[in-house]
């Protein structure tokens, strides 16, 4: 097909009215000017959105699709998503829920540099689900939070993730915690290598500072021993994920946090699906893990929701490799064989706060996480 397509939820009175804002939307989405003054011939057929289909979903919702053409879109991925959802994230009532990408996507953005099979390599964890403690809280010292990393790599965890809360504050800047939780798990990795353990633990450094500054510190923290990086999309945009996982160099992978993105899903009448923001769009950006908040916890995502996420993230036809779901978000290891067995093996598992209650034998909630998983 010439054209991808992306499938709005429209709030409309009648037929007539669904179709005039589907026909708005695909207008301001690409040329933005009045349609009497399109101009005939290629930017009237090729650059502006065409209307493919326009049905009645009940209770005055309306389901529309319209398809775009790569030549409104160019090279890079903010245009994309300024086609996508650009002007008609203003317009009442317009809430995009799917994309359907063509070849072109395809061939322009390639998605994860690693996705779910490539982390399976560089952890060497063949199979199960991950155990992923996230490093808190902000205020600690560079020390502390280097022993909660050395704790938890040595008694087996997965994937080592930094708070998203950890930036540059002054109790731990981010060189100095950057350096010694990268040792930390270092050291531990170094000492599960000589009792025989095969997989390893990656260290997730979070990247914080300002906007011109990611690259850099992403580079940093690779310098310094990090074998992942954790990036706020909500914060620095979708592009800044997109820029590294394409960074052949850097070649890290690369965790995407939800934070400040709220507020895209939350409305069901406008912004974006829960599916298509943290599984297409993280995917389309180049994430290899999409973090999200889990049914049942502190957030409100609901169970459908969720799902809808883990399958955009697995999806056998969209963008790049498949990538990893990570649910979090006030668990606790009592949950996760329920978890376990909603999610499955391929799924990235967060515990954050209530690990801290272990103290000095954080490690024996490592075990336990692992037991959790195990036992669905």
């Amino acid at each position: 097909m010439d054209r991808f397509t992306v499938t709005y939820r429209i709030v409309a009175e009648d037929d007539a009215d669904a179709a005039a804002r589907a026909e708005a939307i695909a207008l301001e989405d690409t040329l933005e000017i009045p349609r009497d003054v399109v101009p005939a011939g290629y930017i009237e057929d090729v650059v502006l959105g065409q209307v493919q289909s326009v049905t009645a979903s009940g209770s005055g919702v309306w389901t529309a699709k319209i398809g775009y053409h790569i030549d409104a879109v160019g090279r890079e991925l903010p245009q994309l998503l300024n086609v996508i959802l650009g002007n008609a994230s203003i317009l009442r009532g317009v809430k995009a829920v799917d994309l359907t990408p063509n070849d072109d996507l395809h061939a322009r953005f390639p998605g994860p540099r690693f996705g779910a099979a490539g982390l399976r390599q560089l952890t060497g964890r063949k199979t199960g689900g991950y155990v992923c403690p996230v490093i808190k809280p902000q205020g600690s010292s560079s020390e502390t939070l280097a022993r909660l990393c050395y704790l938890t790599a040595a008694a087996g965890a997965d994937i080592i993730k930094e708070d998203h809360g950890l930036a540059n504050q002054d109790a731990a800047p981010f060189k100095d915690r950057i350096k010694a939780c990268a040792a930390a798990v270092a050291q531990a990795n170094n000492e599960r290598a000589d009792q025989g353990d095969t997989s390893r633990a990656l260290y997730f450094a979070n990247i914080g500072g300002h906007g011109d500054q990611v690259r850099d510190m992403a580079y940093y923290a690779k310098d310094a021993g990090a074998e992942g990086i954790l990036v706020i999309p909500g914060l620095f945009g979708f592009d800044a994920i997109n820029r590294l996982a394409q960074d052949a160099e850097l070649n890290l992978p690369i965790m995407a946090h939800p934070s400040h993105l709220g507020p895209y899903v939350l409305s069901p009448d406008h912004g974006y699906g829960h599916g298509m923001l943290f599984g297409q769009l993280m995917r389309l950006a180049g994430a290899d893990i999409s973090v999200f908040p889990n049914y049942g916890g502190r957030f409100g995502f609901s169970q459908d929701e969720c799902m809808r996420i883990v399958e955009s993230c697995r999806a056998p036809d969209g963008i790049g490799p498949a990538m990893l779901p990570s649910p979090g978000g006030g668990m606790s290891i009592d949950r996760l064989p329920d978890m376990a067995a909603h999610y499955g093996a391929d799924c990235v598992y967060l515990l954050g706060g209530s690990l801290l209650r272990y103290g000095e034998n954080i490690g024996d909630a490592i075990r336990e996480m692992r037991d959790g998983l195990n036992a669905a």
